[in-house]
């Protein structure tokens, strides 16, 4: 294809992706460097028969004038990143001087709202994205094995999870694992203890959260990967059958490597989709106990009355740089395996 054919058949969806995509972010990451206004203050002085007292009160016309001139804000540079809300250098740092072990050093860091949100970010996406590979490979397998007339049927059930709408589908487990609910009361009968709580715990909340986001996560990948199975060659799995490989070997050296390109695709997808968890920690109201990037710029902008847009700006920025990272060895791998096969 010519140079010239290739610009105006990509010409339409690079424009697009400039528009909705790069423009977006520019537009968030100049906000990111500016702050909001501080209010005009109005110094007033009443005297009385026992002397002069000062009163203090805002200019709103002043602070209204002075938004309007500079609706951006008042520039602040990177000092918005840095600051405590954000990657809170001078906290990290006074806490590595002040702390006598690592222990008591990690336990700062985490009181930090950045870090803490980031932490969970990380666990959450760490633990659910290689599962729901795994277990999506796996459910893909066993029901591409079932007699035909199971399929139908099997495949809907595995669906099921998907087709129900994220906030839906954690509201209704978050119903299940409360104290009256099918979950929590069962919990609460088998260890004998009526005072026990899911939701009352930080570490069973970050593992009901983490196991929601694999049933709910978890068709698209079985979905994607049992589509891939439709298209393994048959006469290489007989050859493989003739040559004595067994069933475990025949998936390890023929279907997986056939489902590489799957498998990096879902991959990324699952990695920028989990990396910006979001609607489980609303709908469970697990904030007091697992906060997200998401949720951080969620509550910036939600200030009553005065809604924090640097702030969430850089959030987002540095979210975004958090997505970069974890997709970089991924596209790496497959750009390495696009090439090798072009050879």
């Amino acid at each position: 294809m010519k140079h010239r054919t290739f610009f105006w058949f990509i010409l339409p969806t690079l424009s697009a992706m400039i528009l909705f995509i790069a423009l977006p972010i520019v537009s968030v990451f100049i906000q990111s460097l500016f702050v909001q206004h501080e209010q005009v203050l109005l110094v007033s002085e009443s005297c009385g028969p026992f002397g002069c007292e000062k009163t203090t009160s805002i200019d709103t016309e002043a602070t209204a004038k002075l938004r309007e001139d500079r609706p951006l804000g008042r520039f602040n540079g990177f000092g918005t990143y840095t600051n405590r809300s954000h990657l809170a250098f001078a906290e990290v740092g006074e806490a590595w001087a002040t702390s006598e072990s690592f222990g008591d050093f990690w336990g700062q860091v985490l009181n930090l709202p950045f870090y803490r949100a980031l932490i969970f970010t990380l666990t959450y996406t760490a633990v659910v994205t290689p599962l729901v590979i795994v277990l999506g490979l796996a459910i893909a397998v066993g029901v591409n094995n079932l007699p035909r007339l199971l399929k139908g049927p099997s495949i809907f059930v595995s669906l099921l999870p998907f087709l129900v709408t994220p906030l839906v589908g954690s509201l209704i487990l978050f119903w299940m694992v409360d104290g009256d609910g099918v979950i929590g009361a069962t919990l609460q009968y088998i260890f004998d203890d009526p005072s026990l709580s899911l939701k009352a715990s930080t570490s069973l909340t970050w593992i009901m959260l983490i196991v929601y986001g694999i049933w709910h996560t978890l068709p698209f990948s079985f979905i994607t990967f049992y589509a891939g199975l439709q298209t393994v060659s048959k006469d290489t799995m007989e050859a493989a059958m003739i040559d004595g490989a067994s069933k475990w070997q025949r998936m390890i050296h023929v279907v997986v490597p056939h489902l590489m390109p799957l498998v990096s695709f879902v991959t990324l997808m699952l990695l920028m989709d989990n990396f910006r968890v979001f609607e489980p920690i609303v709908s469970f109201s697990a904030e007091a106990h697992a906060t997200s990037l998401s949720w951080i710029i969620f509550n910036d902008l939600r200030e009553s009355g005065n809604p924090l847009y640097g702030s969430a700006g850089a959030t987002s920025m540095m979210t975004i740089v958090g997505v970069v990272i974890l997709l970089t060895p991924v596209l790496i791998r497959t750009w390495r395996d696009f090439n090798r096969k072009a050879h």
